[in-house]
């Protein structure tokens, strides 16, 4: 599947300091540490209704880890993933009468676009679940050779408590992952279940709905196991940096970490867990069950500039909920035009200290709002008192788009 094209990121003097990020799975900020090459994987959408604000939200998050990592010297391997086959999708065909593929060819195509209009650096693989079917089909076959599969009518379950660390990611009580596993897309009251917690791994063939011929049968991969194969196929084990929403931290990335560390024997699947916060409107969490979301292209349509848009979002630090409204917005705008107006004059304030404080609070777990602060001191001060450093103006432009994303 084909990613975005978006303009070469801004070569800026010196580099960012190493970075530090919020684990899920300790609680805790902690270093990364990647090698020359840093490993990135990042749950992709479910392609039916693209590309919503939350969405927005968090692929700018991770947008800014990679654009972090790149300022710091390394090279990122950064994999995304394409839920094009899954129960909503198909759901959203039976509903409007369309075919299924037709919904996800479009909804990707609109997702891309979206994407490229933020400014958000492409993932070097981006995959779909179908074209992971032969993969996810081997890796089965290996948990069952492990003894780690079992069959309910024909489906296949994976035993996660075959994984001695299973829990670890999320850090939930049984209580509670039963409760959230009902609530995304679990199935825990399911007859012939060995545990209600195990997690389906392969689907048999349904009446009237898409399958495909592996070895394992005429069926469909279950939904973890789709992203532990894309993982495992383009970028291994023990990964810097697996992120999402935080509405994947339990089921998704709990089930595909225990997956991935049966199939290879290797622990742990990531160094880090990161997950973006929720984007609320009109009182709710923005979700497609509810109704309540506020479309990219929508705003874009209606002539919002989407530097604004991406604006909008990095005034908020990315693991906090919020809520989308069009005040903040507003003020994104205002912003933008400040900004844009700074970097217009002949001349300003030396910019080298605005620089070193953007990627202090950037290496430190992402502090997006101090980073805008500090960019909106400098644009103050070049409005109103001015400054001689000719350079001054190109550097700020070159560091907003380079490190926030942002084009001036």
């Amino acid at each position: 599947m084909d990613s975005w094209v978006v303009p070469s990121r801004p070569d800026l003097p010196g580099t960012g300091a190493p970075l530090r990020l919020f684990d899920t799975a300790s609680a805790q900020i902690r270093p990364t540490a990647p090698g020359p090459v840093a490993r990135i994987y990042v749950c992709g959408i479910t392609p039916y209704d693209a590309t919503h604000i939350g969405h927005a939200n968090t692929y700018v998050a991770f947008d800014l880890i990679n654009r972090a990592w790149i300022d710091a010297g390394h090279e990122v391997h950064y994999v995304q993933n394409v839920t094009d086959i899954d129960d909503p999708l198909l759901e959203r065909a039976v509903a409007t009468g369309q075919d299924w593929r037709a919904i996800a060819d479009r909804e990707t195509a609109l997702f891309r676009q979206d994407m490229a209009a933020l400014n958000v650096l492409p993932p070097r693989n981006y995959i779909g679940a179908v074209e992971s079917i032969p993969s996810v089909a081997q890796y089965v076959e290996r948990l069952q050779a492990r003894g780690d599969v079992y069959a309910v009518d024909g489906d296949l379950y994976f035993r996660v408590r075959s994984d001695p660390h299973f829990g670890s990611v999320a850090n939930l009580d049984v209580e509670t992952m039963l409760r959230l596993f009902a609530e995304r897309g679990g199935d825990p009251d399911r007859p012939g279940k060995e545990d209600p917690l195990d997690s389906l791994v392969w689907q048999s063939e349904r009446p009237n709905e898409p399958a495909w011929d592996t070895p394992l049968g005429h069926g469909r991969p279950g939904w973890h196991i789709e992203c532990a194969a894309i993982a495992l196929d383009f970028l291994g084990m023990t990964i810097d940096v697996q992120g999402g929403g935080s509405d994947l931290v339990f089921p998704h990335h709990e089930m595909g970490a225990s997956e991935a560390q049966r199939i290879t024997s290797e622990y742990p699947f990531a160094r880090h867990y990161v997950h973006s916060g929720m984007v609320g409107w009109q009182g709710h969490k923005m979700s497609k069950s509810r109704g309540n979301l506020v479309f990219v292209s929508t705003l874009r349509h209606e002539g919002v500039d989407p530097m604004a848009i991406r604006m909008a979002l990095l005034a908020h630090h990315y693991r906090s909920d919020w809520a989308w409204t069009p005040h903040g917005l507003e003020g994104a705008t205002e912003r933008l035009a400040r900004w844009r107006a700074a970097v217009a004059l002949p001349s300003g304030p030396s910019a080298d200290t605005t620089l070193a404080r953007v990627r202090e609070v950037l290496a430190d777990d992402l502090r997006t709002p101090s980073a805008l602060d500090a960019i909106d001191s400098w644009a103050h001060a070049a409005l109103t008192t001015g400054g001689d450093d000719r350079q001054a103006p190109d550097l700020i432009s070159r560091m907003s788009d380079a490190l926030l994303g942002v084009r001036l």
